[in-house]
């Protein structure tokens, strides 16, 4: 885990700026062989998702999320609105216990896991977007949107009890027209 909980006790305020500091911070530790290998372990836990939809999974995933380091390294956010320290700390939370169920229960690459951590605090806090960027597809072909100022997901509702999913801290809303 890159950021724990415990590196916040003490912070009463921390700005998108400051908070994007400490994961350029951290994206700086991930070089090409990192992604590479964070990829690879991608490709591989694709074989077990439905094969017409793993294309999509792939996109999803390695261009949309994977390769969103860049964009942390490259960030020049500027703007110095609060983070929600508590919602911060509840991510991490989630995002800590995760890492412990995997390490007792699954094979994982601990690539993947800095990678999917870093990319899930920026997009949420820093940028203020779903993790899944708009246009990522789900199985039935449904996608996450943004409409009046709003971003949905389609698979939010049916995501909140997986202990594996984000979604609990993911910005985006339940879309209305996916039941």
């Amino acid at each position: 885990m890159i950021l724990r909980v415990e590196d916040f006790d003490d912070v009463d305020e921390l700005t998108r700026v400051e908070l994007l500091v400490k994961l350029k911070k951290e994206a700086k530790n991930i070089h090409i062989k990192d992604i590479m290998n964070a990829c690879n372990f991608l490709l591989e836990e694709g074989k077990y998702v439905q094969s017409s939809y793993r294309e999509k999974f792939h996109n999803a995933y390695l261009k949309s999320f994977i390769l969103r380091i860049k964009e942390v390294k490259d960030d020049k956010c500027t703007i110095q609105q609060l983070v929600d320290m508590g919602e911060l700390k509840k991510s991490l939370k989630l995002m800590e216990e995760q890492e412990n169920d995997l390490l007792r229960n699954q094979p994982h690459d601990p690539n993947f896991s800095k990678i999917y951590q870093i990319i899930s605090i920026y997009t949420t806090f820093v940028l203020e977007e779903p993790i899944h960027v708009v246009g990522s597809e789900f199985p039935g072909g449904f996608k996450v949107k943004f409409e009046n100022k709003t971003y949905y997901c389609p698979v939010k509702d049916k995501q909140q009890d997986n202990p594996g999913a984000v979604c609990g801290f993911c910005i985006a809303e339940q879309d209305p027209d996916v039941v």
